[in-house]
């Protein structure tokens, strides 16, 4: 039985001629659509997060120096006073009649001691008379002194200038040494005292800036220095204790509030891309600059490039990356390096990427 006659299959067309058919259609592709931002420079710093207590810049508890009732009180509270105002005055009626007396003995002696000065002169009266008025005039001017002292301690004083806090006493009452009456704080500045891992310890050098936030004012920042670092390390924590200064002038910080507080070690100015432009792989990595080839297209150049510190939203780049330059930020996936492509918008962080799509194709 005769078999019957098959036609040879179709033989492939050469390699070469495959591409001459399809070169004309990768040709004819439009460019992909991308995003892009350019690479800005701007001021960095590595940032570490810390907690820490307000204090005064001098505070101190007003108390009496002597048991003594309060014979009138010159201040009221939460009032502002100047270094050396007066603000308490105890009983003192004894101690200034003591006075009196031992400011008239003085004179006497004085004048004892100028008569029989004047009659030694004349050898009209010993040398030894004389001594003993000049014994008599140095005792009477130590118990003056030591008077005066005693009645000091009876007009308590402002040490500094600053705010007095609540009164704790009335006028009457019998105070001890000890008894509080009111506090005295200096806010013209304030401490803030916090505690920093010891691994900082190289970068904690005073003058260190500091960036400090508290409930109490919402998100405004204070911003102050670092002006000493203890001596010690916690043996338990492994944290040394750090002082900062913060200026208050318009007095807004009060002793003992908690405040959120950042330290901004090795500040320097660097190159940041937003985190979107980066691509990694292993432990590269690499972005998709926007540049112009030969021929004055608009194609993609794939870079590698070296990154320091990350913060939110953006990345420093450290090297292979000069400012200026335009980083494509979203349509990674369409786009090979050196394909062309054309900048739909370019990204400066002001806008959502859903405005910026509607907005180039309008």
């Amino acid at each position: 039985m005769p078999v019957p006659h098959r036609a040879p299959p179709p033989r492939p067309l050469p390699l070469l001629l495959t591409l001459l058919c399809v070169a004309p259609l990768l040709a004819a592709a439009p460019p992909s659509g991308v995003i892009v931002a350019t690479a800005a420079q701007t001021e960095l710093a590595e940032r570490v997060e810390a907690l820490g207590t307000l204090r005064a810049n001098e505070s101190v508890m007003i108390t009496s120096r002597v048991t003594e009732t309060i014979a009138a009180l010159h201040f009221d509270d939460g009032q502002r006073v100047e270094r050396g105002a007066l603000l308490v005055e105890l009983t003192s009626a004894e101690e200034q009649a003591l006075l009196e007396e031992a400011q008239a003995r003085r004179a006497e002696a004085e004048r004892q001691y100028r008569r029989v000065n004047a009659l030694v002169a004349q050898d009209s009266a010993a040398v030894s008379l004389l001594d003993e008025r000049q014994r008599d005039l140095e005792t009477s001017r130590a118990v003056l002194v030591a008077l005066e002292s005693r009645l000091a301690d009876r007009v308590i004083r402002a040490p500094f200038a600053g705010v007095l806090g609540l009164r704790q006493v009335s006028p009457g009452a019998l105070v001890e040494p000890g008894d509080p009456i009111t506090t005295l704080d200096d806010d013209a500045e304030m401490k803030l005292d916090f505690t920093v891992p010891s691994r900082y310890l190289a970068g904690l050098t005073p003058g260190l800036r500091v960036e400090a936030r508290t409930r109490a004012h919402g998100e405004r920042v204070f911003v102050g220095e670092v002006r000493g670092v203890d001596s010690r390390v916690d043996p338990v924590t492994r944290a040394v204790l750090v002082r900062a200064i913060l200026p208050n002038p318009e007095r807004r910080l009060r002793p003992g509030l908690l405040m959120r507080l950042e330290l901004l070690f090795d500040p320097h100015t660097a190159v940041v891309v937003p985190e979107a432009a980066l691509l990694q792989r292993g432990q590269r990595h690499f972005v998709l600059v926007v540049a112009t080839d030969g021929t004055g297209r608009t194609v993609a150049e794939q870079r590698e490039v070296h990154i320091g510190i990350r913060r939110p939203g953006a990345v420093e780049i450290r090297d292979g990356l000069d400012v200026g330059e335009r980083v494509i930020t979203d349509g990674h996936q369409r786009v090979r390096p050196g394909a062309e492509v054309r900048v739909l918008a370019v990204d400066t962080g002001d806008a959502p990427l859903q405005r910026l799509l509607e907005e180039s194709e309008t």
